[in-house]
């Protein structure tokens, strides 16, 4: 076979692979790759003659049965997580401590609520399981990000820490509200007796949560800088369980002002409560609700990124700048991608070292970058 055979039926099946996939015959974004050293021969980087130029060895696509996650069950997820538990994850031995104590103690309080006939004590072990799955959310969080990524989830699975703690401080919110609506219910309805069988659960849920807090003490404070998505993770926890510590005090001040005589003691405490959770969990909610948005990284200045796209755009072989964009995978991870018109015939090998070299120094670890010629 000659040279121009070999190269039209090359070419021909990888239009093929291009046409399954969705890519047009003048798309160049995977066009570009990285060689291990700046010593070798061969270009650094360099734009290959055809349309795609596929890296050596990614022929493991989504859908094929290698490298594709196990189907989620009940035993694969408690196996998971007791895998772990014996590997010596240290905050996950306490998280999940402390959700077998507060499983045992609503699992008590709903039984009392029941046999008693005491609507608060049901309402409150409700409240009290609500928050159980949440916490077996984050525990299912931390043993599932340990997983590689594979064939679907090609970035792995560390965003779902990010997304559990997202959840808690959405939970938390929710009750904040929920404590300003009985605030202002109690003041509507002028309730001057407060339900003192609720003394003992609120005693007795604050001291199991004290145990939380201590666990995750080194977490507890209201703004915190988020190293990676196991912070994010940790600090959820911790917030979630000093939120229901406050909950619970709140309660517990109520009733001692009211068997004082004090008037609205309910409203006030309530209404304190609420101010406090909301005031708590609100950095943490911008946080994860900026990183599952896809905000610009706070951790890079924009002014950084403004005088980067200047450098680029004043560079003599580059004519156009657009679409850069950039966002965090999770935290301390940030990821872009930027798309450039390069003059005709120009060698965009030292546009490309270049550009990378800009973004990188700021911080970006993952920079994809489009050339085009204008």
């Amino acid at each position: 076979m000659d040279k121009s055979d070999s190269f039209t039926s090359g070419k021909d099946s990888q239009n093929s692979w291009n046409s399954d996939f969705g890519l047009g015959s003048t798309d160049r974004r995977l066009a570009f790759s990285r060689q291990a050293s700046f010593t070798q021969s061969k270009p650094l980087l360099s734009r290959s003659v055809s349309s795609i130029d596929i890296p050596p060895g990614f022929d493991n696509f989504p859908g094929e049965t290698k490298g594709s996650p196990e189907k989620f069950s009940v035993s694969l997820f408690f196996s998971a997580v007791f895998r772990i538990l014996r590997s010596g994850n240290r905050y996950m031995k306490r998280l999940f401590l402390m959700l077998s104590l507060n499983v045992a103690y609503s699992t008590a309080e709903l039984a009392i609520g029941l046999f008693t006939g005491r609507v608060g004590l049901v309402s409150d072990a409700f409240h009290l399981t609500f928050g159980c799955g949440l916490l077996t959310f984050s525990l299912f969080a931390m043993a599932t990000s340990r997983n590689k990524p594979d064939g679907v989830y090609t970035y792995g699975y560390k965003r779902l820490e990010v997304l559990s703690a997202f959840t808690n401080a959405l939970f938390l919110l929710f009750m904040s509200f929920s404590l300003a609506v009985e605030g202002l219910h109690a003041f509507i309805q002028d309730e001057s007796e407060h339900k003192h069988y609720l003394i003992v659960s609120a005693v007795t849920n604050l001291l199991v949560n004290l145990i939380g807090v201590w666990f995750f003490r080194n977490y507890a404070r209201r703004n915190l800088v988020y190293r990676n998505a196991e912070d994010m993770n940790y600090h959820s926890v911790c917030l979630h369980v000093l939120a229901d510590s406050i909950r619970s005090a709140g309660l517990i001040l109520a009733s001692w002002f009211l068997s004082l005589g004090v008037q609205n003691a309910e409203v006030l405490c309530l209404g304190l409560v609420s101010v406090a959770v909301f005031m708590l969990v609100m950095p943490l909610f911008k946080a994860t609700g900026g990183i599952l948005l896809q905000m610009a990284p706070l951790s890079i200045p924009t002014s950084a990124l403004s005088k980067c796209w200047r450098q680029i755009t004043t560079h003599e072989d580059v004519s156009e700048i657009s679409q850069a964009r950039f966002w965090e995978l999770v935290p301390g991870h940030v990821v872009g991608s930027v798309s450039i018109q390069v003059k005709k015939e120009m060698d965009d090998r030292a546009i490309l070292q270049f550009v990378h070299g800009l973004y990188h120094d700021l911080g970006i670890q993952e920079l994809t970058v489009q050339t085009d010629d204008a």
